[in-house]
């Protein structure tokens, strides 16, 4: 029997799709600077100040991150991050710590083992989808990371959709224009923004720890 040839409406609306999907990528798009990767020593991040001048349980409460919670870092680096919110979501809770340079993946994978926090999943992530699961987590936090990423409309849709109802995305990050290791808050809103997001509250008491904001955005209805 012959194969069937599609007809005009299916072209069409094939046409249509791949349109569309062209449109919307396009739209993604953010032409402008961004910093290089952090790729030196790891050292760097673990500060034994940084949890106090960071305030980084006041950050964690406004977050809404407790037991039970499960959260995402991306750009976790060290993990240092990632360990402060395991300890906190405790074993019904997780934490996926995400990173795109292998090596600090596995640098991740050997401080979970030694710090014995079976609740941290590290994952070699993509520059533009850090591959976590639909709907699956409760918290995001892009830690001094932001102004690093190339395309980040493009991955904060991915993290908007694997963000449950009323989970909250954390972003701390310096002032500057891409290029010099920090970005304007108001370029984070605008960007985050054309991904589906809104601004729920805006603070400053992180710039002790040589930043100078950190915003709270959740995704709009």
């Amino acid at each position: 029997m012959p194969a069937r040839k599609p007809s005009l409406i299916m072209l069409a609306g094939l046409l249509l799709a791949s349109t569309g999907l062209a449109a919307e990528t396009q739209s993604d798009k953010i032409e402008r600077g961004t910093s290089d990767p952090y790729k030196g020593d790891l050292s760097i991040f673990e500060d034994p100040n940084r949890a106090e001048n960071l305030q980084i349980e006041r950050v964690m409460d406004l977050l809404r991150i407790k037991t039970g919670s499960h959260v995402a870092d991306i750009g976790a680096g060290s993990g240092w991050f990632a360990v402060r919110a395991a300890r906190r979501v405790g074993s019904t809770g997780r934490v996926d710590a995400v990173e795109i340079n292998p090596a600090y993946v596995r640098h991740i994978a050997k401080r979970v083992k030694k710090e014995k926090l079976p609740n941290i999943r590290a994952i070699l992530g993509k520059t533009d989808d850090p591959l976590l699961s639909t709907a699956s987590v409760d918290a995001v936090m892009l830690l001094k990371t932001y102004h690093e990423v190339e395309q980040p409309v493009r991955l904060l849709r991915k993290i908007r959709s694997a963000m449950r109802p009323g989970a909250r995305l954390g972003v701390i990050d310096r002032g500057g224009i891409g290029t010099d290791h920090g970005l304007n808050a108001e370029t984070v809103i605008k960007e985050a923004a054309q991904a589906g997001f809104e601004l729920v509250e805006q603070h400053d008491f992180v710039k002790s720890e040589d930043v100078d904001y950190f915003l709270i955005l959740r995704a709009r209805d």
